[in-house]
């Protein structure tokens, strides 16, 4: 992986993308967007991150997050590493038949084709992280953020969608809360 998309400035704010390997649709089910959610909440109270902004679709996550105490890399390590294993121990336990076969042969597909894998993988290893250095960029990508699942068809206006952090920042009651920019 080359110079672009890493985190250099681990004290700055940062647009970052968590991908499920193979682009499998992982979160449509509520019970595994609800753990994301859940982690999100964790980490803001107990692990000093600052997040701005989120929303989770299907197969991915866009976050706009920062790390109080300058960490943000060891942030994005520990948060996938929780995440997936308990994510694949969930979809392996409450998934039947077909469907938790062909996730499971998506995990370990993508595991055996990486070295820095184990037996199954969850999330791709990029981040796809920006740097977000001023606040017209902080704007642009929460708008990106925010209209995603509008642009994907899921909902008319950004606010409807649940799983989001649009709903906040229109003024209505978001699932967790978020630190506004």
């Amino acid at each position: 992986m080359g110079e672009a998309y890493q985190i250099s400035d681990q004290k700055m704010s940062y647009f970052l993308t968590f991908q499920v390997v193979g682009w499998a649709a992982v979160f449509s089910r509520k019970i595994y967007r609800d753990l994301i959610l859940e982690n999100l909440t964790y980490c803001r109270e107990e692990k000093g991150l600052y997040l701005y902004g989120y929303v989770i679709m299907t197969n991915h996550l866009h976050l706009v997050v920062q790390q109080k105490d300058g960490s943000l890399s060891d942030w994005v390590r520990d948060f996938k590493k929780f995440t997936s294993k308990k994510l694949l121990k969930m979809i392996l336990n409450n998934h039947q038949g077909s469907r938790r076969e062909w996730l499971k042969m998506i995990f370990n597909y993508h595991a055996n084709s990486n070295k820095r894998s184990d037996k199954l993988q969850f999330w791709t290893h990029e981040n796809h992280a920006i740097e977000l250095y001023n606040p017209k960029m902080i704007e642009s990508r929460m708008n990106y953020i925010h209209n995603n699942p509008v642009s994907a068809g899921i909902v008319e206006k950004p606010e409807d969608y649940l799983y989001s952090s649009a709903r906040s920042y229109a003024g209505l009651a978001g699932l967790i809360e978020v630190d506004y920019w």
